[in-house]
């Protein structure tokens, strides 16, 4: 249980999109609305250069790499379903209820990725050496920590 709420967390960071994740490059850390404002092309992109950086982090040898490639095709495709969801809601002309149910949406698609993501980082997480789940115990413990308030410090 211990090693699932570190997964949790930075499943959560991943997720956050357009609320509050930001390039791994802090020179072009975009806030929530420009996030949103970016062209698919772009999110992709910025999606990709967490991916890449977060398998650099934590160090994904050979042998675990057909398990990674799980990992990231779940995080580009909880990231476009949680794009598709915030964009439905911000292009909608919504009276407050509306907005209300299309808010709850967007939580429902960011909870049900977390739930994918977990999912298939456990088996990745179980194979690491215990260096590289130090590792992934302190970059997702700092993702944690940092929400709503832009990029977590371990992901720059």
């Amino acid at each position: 249980m211990k090693a699932m709420v570190p997964v949790l967390l930075v499943s959560a960071f991943l997720m956050a999109g357009a609320y509050a994740q930001a390039s791994v490059d802090s020179a072009h850390a975009k806030d929530s609305s420009s996030r949103a404002m970016m062209s698919d092309t772009e999110r992709n992109a910025d999606v990709q250069r967490r991916i890449v950086d977060l398998h650099a982090k934590l160090g994904i040898t050979p042998a675990e790499e057909s398990l990674w490639t799980a990992v990231a095709q779940t995080m580009r495709d909880n990231a476009n379903e949680l794009d598709k969801a915030i964009d439905k809601r911000e292009n909608a002309d919504a009276t407050a209820i509306d907005d209300l149910n299309a808010y709850g949406n967007v939580v429902q698609a960011h909870a049900d990725g977390i739930k994918k993501l977990s999912a298939v980082f456990s088996p990745l997480y179980t194979s690491m050496s215990d260096q590289q789940k130090e590792v992934a115990d302190e970059v997702f413990a700092q993702a944690g920590h940092h929400q709503g308030k832009g990029e977590p410090q371990a992901m720059k």
